[in-house]
């Protein structure tokens, strides 16, 4: 049976690929695509270093659950544009290694959003964290 007539595939997936399996075998690539970065890749290894230390600090600073949840949000945030960055570069290298203006600038465009993404934490954490000040200057 040729495989666009094939009643247990849908678009030449198989139907194999649905509901938990699915979900399972789209967890296993996320997990290899962290571990790639963190492989390959030295600024996400720097962030996720970074996002290590600041997510329990986040979590023990004397804020509201808001506050927290922004705090975590920010740097999460930094470690997704990171990735987005790093697949946008790898596509471009692949793609070619000859220098074109397009290619720049597409990979000066993901640096810059990692970038804004950076600014965007440290605005966050200023902004929290002066919200709260005395509670947070107490807890030193």
């Amino acid at each position: 049976m040729h495989l666009s007539t094939d009643p247990l595939l849908k678009s030449g997936k198989p139907s194999n690929n649905r509901g938990v399996m699915r979900v399972i075998r789209a967890t296993g690539y996320s997990l290899e695509g962290i571990g790639s970065a963190l492989k390959h890749e030295a600024a996400f290894r720097q962030e996720f270093l970074l996002a290590c230390l600041l997510v329990p600090v986040a979590l023990l600073l004397p804020v509201g659950l808001l506050g927290k949840a922004l705090l975590v949000a920010a740097v999460f945030l930094v470690l997704i544009v990171e990735l987005l960055n790093s697949a946008v570069e790898w596509v471009v290298d692949y793609i070619s290694t000859e220098r074109h203006p397009f290619a720049k600038r597409a990979k000066d465009m993901g640096s810059a959003a990692v970038l804004l993404s950076l600014v965007h934490c440290g605005i966050v954490w200023g902004l929290v964290i002066a919200h709260d000040w005395e509670r947070v200057a107490a807890m030193w």
